[in-house]
């Protein structure tokens, strides 16, 4: 499993990225995937995660409503896409897989990638 984020950039509040994590091992369809952020000096955040096929999806309250989670197994990508932006959504944004979930907790997740920067300017 090697994760890679990427969709990172610097946007207006109210505007909208779409983050994309592809994995280059071959078992990609056989886990659930996550979508974590955080600020420096704070804690990771959980966002949303997203079972093996796709048909069970999890958000934090933060987010529901505004952050889509969803995979394509077919690319071994997993995307978020993040709408109405706010400032407060400025973090780094890191893609996890998890054997057994999918899982709100980040530390039963197995692999993570590194992250990529959103910034969201008010």
């Amino acid at each position: 499993v090697q994760l890679q984020a990427s969709g990172g950039g610097l946007v207006q509040a109210g505007g909208s990225l779409r983050l994309s994590c592809t994995d280059s091992g071959r078992t990609f369809s056989t886990y659930a995937m996550g979508w974590f952020r955080q600020v420096s000096g704070k804690e990771r955040e959980f966002l949303a995660a997203i079972s093996w096929s796709g048909g069970t999806t999890y958000y934090a309250d933060s987010v529901k409503g505004r952050f889509t989670i969803s995979r394509d197994n077919a690319k071994n990508a997993v995307y978020l896409q993040m709408n109405s932006l706010k400032p407060e959504d400025t973090a780094v944004y890191s893609c996890a897989a998890d054997f057994e979930g999918p899982s709100t907790v980040g530390a039963w997740y197995d692999y993570w990638g590194q992250g990529t920067q959103v910034t969201v300017s008010s």
